[in-house]
């Protein structure tokens, strides 16, 4: 490799004009620039190299964290496929055992008032003729007898679907749930918060009262309690109900993994309330006994199907 550089000039002697010309080997230049040219380039594919290592090492990890998502959500969708398995199941039992005890009292007061009544009325029958002043004394005991058999129907139909929930709205019903829960338990049971709430659905006055009802069934079964105090209040977004008892505590993850039949109430609860686009929170703690929170929101419209699900569960 030279360099040529020519330049046209004019003698000084002769005043001839000329033409010089400078050859220059510069071998070793072009070869340094060449050696330059190859280390830009060996940069540059380095540079692309260290690119696409960058780049297949983020695809990676994106592949190996969706690995992990995808078994997570895997086990969780397993986890929830077994808590659904085990939930029918135990709703299967808790309404057979619910049958049953619906039977037994049928049989147990219905059916016996009604054959006292039928004795009475044939007492009726042959006293008419023998003893007539004797008459208006069986009437009177008969009579007490149809009373506590309406009364007896009349608990049933409250603890099927309470008439007041349906004449008078949430609260009312619900006074009159823990006022009779208290005669029954002994367990005293109040009302705090808003002495007033705003028109709700159907659907989340059914899913509130029945939370009431299971919670409550729930510390008169389990929590051997002094006290329980039902407080309601709402905001503009949302119904709030918080139930808090004195009683025992436990362990509210095993209780609501162990799917023991016990703790059905517990999962029937949060079931209703996660229908409806709502939150349940349970708390337990030793000494504080157990508090659940059940948040609603208040303009929240839950489809035709999840309100038939939810008045049958």
């Amino acid at each position: 490799w030279v360099d040529l550089q020519a330049m046209m000039t004019v003698s000084a002697v002769n005043g001839q004009r000329l033409c010089r010309l400078a050859v220059s080997d510069i071998t070793e230049l072009k070869r340094a620039a060449e050696a330059l040219l190859r280390v830009e380039a060996l940069e540059a594919m380095n540079t692309a190299l260290e690119n696409e290592i960058s780049h297949r090492r983020t695809v990676e990890k994106s592949l190996r964290e969706s690995r992990r998502k995808q078994s997570s959500l895997l086990k969780q969708s397993q986890r929830m496929e077994e808590e659904l398995r085990m939930l029918s199941q135990q709703i299967l039992h808790s309404q057979e055992e619910e049958r049953k005890r619906i039977s037994h009292d049928l049989h147990d007061e219905i059916a016996q008032t009604l054959v006292a009544i039928n004795v009475h009325l044939a007492q009726l029958a042959l006293s008419a003729a023998s003893n007539p002043k004797d008459i208006a004394n069986q009437i009177v005991a008969t009579q007490k007898m149809v009373e506590q058999s309406a009364a007896s129907v009349h608990r049933f139909a409250m603890a099927l679907r309470p008439s007041h929930l349906d004449d008078f709205g949430f609260l009312p019903a619900l006074r009159n749930y823990l006022k009779e829960y208290t005669n029954q338990t002994l367990i005293p049971a109040e009302l705090a918060g808003t002495q007033k709430l705003d028109p709700m659905a159907d659907t989340a006055a059914v899913v509130l009262f029945r939370v009431a009802q299971a919670a409550l069934t729930n510390v008169a079964q389990h929590a051997d309690a002094n006290r329980v105090i039902v407080n309601i209040e709402q905001t503009p977004r949302f119904i709030i109900m918080e139930i808090n008892d004195d009683g025992k505590s436990f362990d509210v993850k095993k209780a609501l993994a162990g799917f023991k039949m016990n703790r059905l109430g517990l999962i029937g609860m949060r079931e209703r309330v996660e229908m409806v686009g709502g939150k349940f929170v349970i708390a337990s703690s030793p000494g504080k006994g157990t508090t659940i929170c059940v948040t609603l929101p208040r303009t929240g419209k839950s489809s035709v199907a999840q309100a038939t699900n939810i008045t049958h569960l």
